[in-house]
């Protein structure tokens, strides 16, 4: 997983770091509130370790601004508060769960695990899309090749979405039409060969092989 820590205790993110690294995890670190709320919304994680007391920007207001933007990565919220109403206060907040420090990593790890899975079993609709190396983070409207960032237009966008969405299938040009465009007739114009065209120069140009391929007499397919 990418997991983004948020931590100003350097003991104590080095401990956790260390910790998920070791699990295999991608861990990233802000050590602040600000930056943490940065990585959160441009950056996609699949989990938040958040510590509750945070300079710059503290960890309730950096967990409400991000359920506020609809932003619904999995939290686990750390905190030296460990009163009942505390906890409470953080649930309702948004977080998926609350440890109280001191803590064991292993509880750590095994509550972080259940927040992710409870997440992926409860039906949420992906906020990123991944085929291959090329990924799509719905929330921060970013795509990325081999970790590059893409920069795309909202047309662009929405249509590297739908090729996505049905990766490896044909997409006609009518499915185009009626889902990007939101026409139900064709207008016998070129507009999706141009974004089509768009399209592939910024994902597949510049990268060693190509995704987005026309289907002769067919359409379109997005492929690894």
């Amino acid at each position: 997983m990418r997991i983004l820590l948020v931590e100003d205790d350097a003991h104590t993110a080095a401990f956790i770091s260390k910790g998920l690294r070791e699990d295999g995890h991608s861990v990233d670190h802000a050590s602040d509130g600000k930056q943490g709320l940065f990585l959160a919304t441009t950056e996609p994680y699949d989990a938040l370790v958040l510590d509750r007391m945070l300079p710059g920007l503290d960890g309730m207001t950096l967990l409400r601004t991000l359920r506020g933007a609809g932003n619904p990565v999995p939290v686990l919220m750390l905190t030296a508060l460990g009163e009942t109403d505390h906890r409470v206060e953080g649930l309702r907040a948004g977080a998926d769960d609350y440890l109280v420090k001191p803590f064991a990593y292993a509880e750590l790890s095994a509550r972080l695990e259940g927040i992710v899975h409870r997440s992926q079993r409860s039906g949420r609709e992906p906020t990123r899309l991944k085929v291959g190396d090329l990924e799509l983070d719905l929330l921060a409207r970013q795509a990325r090749r081999e970790g590059r960032r893409i920069e795309l237009q909202p047309r662009e966008f929405s249509l590297l979405e739908y090729l996505m969405r049905h990766a490896g299938q044909v997409v006609t040009r009518t499915m185009l039409l009626e889902s990007v465009w939101d026409y139900h007739f064709d207008p016998q114009t070129n507009v999706i060969d141009v974004h089509i065209s768009r399209l592939r120069q910024k994902i597949d140009q510049g990268f060693s092989r190509p995704m987005l391929h026309t289907v002769r007499g067919a359409g379109y397919r997005l492929s690894e």
